[in-house]
């Protein structure tokens, strides 16, 4: 570990060590809809958590684990993840937010209340800096990455399970290394890797899919239409969340694009996904201008994602329409799209 890697992390773990050994509950809360960095930070700061002190700790999230790769790594993990609105918040005194920060829109913790600690590789939000502890690191490419320095700090030892699940969080969040990551998630994979269940890591990632993801593929991709060198699709409704970020990833592989946004409506809520191949402009500073006022969103340089809050069928097509003409406006703008006549992309 780096020198002033290795000072940041032993000062916060410091900091953080005795609010956990002092616990006696922790809920640890993760975004509506946890990813593979979300499920492996939150096994690893129970993991941490377990070794300072003997907190009952519970995971919970907003929403569900779409994904059948991320119920794959929740499976072998045995992380039982609870729905958020089933938790009683009042049995807890310590309340963490993993991956995730207060008042971003992803996660299912009330506004009115201010976790206790909170860690993240996202850009830091306001709120985050009245919280107890927080460690949010924008520079890094995943959260388990913060967690897993504070298990060495701590010399905590990462079984095989844990390191599997370390392992295919930065390897998901990072794109193998090659999107908007750090050295610091290069160490943690050269550390963690030889420690990872491979076989595992390969039926996590193979994992099988019913046949309604690949119809929701076929929509989008007939769906999507080009306008300048940016490809854009609207799957309308979905049955699991994680698949415009999918979407978005499978798109921007195309040849004649260096942007992807694709957008569905899943429950009262219209998930948005945007990545780039372009360095000159950051895709989370993009988001947050096109859902300014209507809803949330960030991210990264290479990739984002935004959610706008609507009320029955009615009001999400209402919201659809001013997205798309957001998209034929604000987004041309940002991304300096001359050419705004919508051509399709098959």
């Amino acid at each position: 570990m780096l020198t002033n890697q290795h000072n940041l992390s032993a000062n916060k773990l410091e900091t953080l060590r005795p609010i956990l050994a002092e616990a006696r509950s922790l809920l640890i809360v993760m975004q509506d809809y946890p990813d593979p960095d979300a499920l492996a930070s939150a096994a690893a700061l129970r993991a941490l958590a377990h070794a300072f002190g003997e907190a009952r700790t519970s995971l919970t999230c907003g929403g569900v684990i779409g994904r059948a790769e991320n119920r794959a790594l929740a499976d072998y993990l045995r992380l039982p993840v609870r729905l958020f609105e089933d938790v009683d918040r009042s049995r807890f005194d310590v309340i963490a937010l993993v991956d995730t920060q207060p008042g971003t829109g992803n996660n299912a913790l009330p506004r009115e209340i201010s976790p206790t600690v909170v860690l993240d590789h996202h850009p830091l939000f306001p709120n985050t800096q009245n919280c107890k502890f927080f460690d949010v690191r924008p520079n890094y490419g995943a959260t388990a990455t913060i967690v897993y320095e504070y298990l060495v700090e701590a010399n905590v030892d990462i079984d095989i399970p844990l390191a599997t699940a370390l392992v295919y969080g930065i390897r998901s969040d990072t794109h193998d290394l090659g999107r908007d990551s750090s050295r610091a998630d290069l160490e943690a994979m050269s550390a963690l890797y030889p420690k990872a269940n491979h076989r595992m890591l390969s039926e996590i990632q193979t994992s099988k899919t019913p046949r309604t993801y690949f119809r929701m593929i076929n929509s989008a991709l007939q769906n999507a239409y080009v306008l300048g060198d940016c490809v854009v699709s609207d799957v309308g409704r979905i049955e699991t969340p994680d698949i415009v970020g999918e979407i978005a990833d499978l798109l921007l592989r195309d040849d004649q694009c260096q942007w992807s946004l694709c957008f569905g409506v899943f429950g009262d809520l219209i998930l948005l996904s945007l990545r780039t191949s372009d360095w000159r402009t950051s895709a989370g500073s993009v988001m947050r201008t096109l859902v300014s006022g209507i809803g949330t969103g960030g991210g990264h340089r290479m990739m984002a994602g935004g959610q706008i809050r609507c009320i029955g069928d009615a009001d999400a097509t209402e919201a659809r329409s001013q997205l798309e003409q957001r998209i034929e406006t604000l987004l041309c703008d940002m991304l300096q799209i001359t050419d705004r006549e919508p051509r399709p992309f098959l």
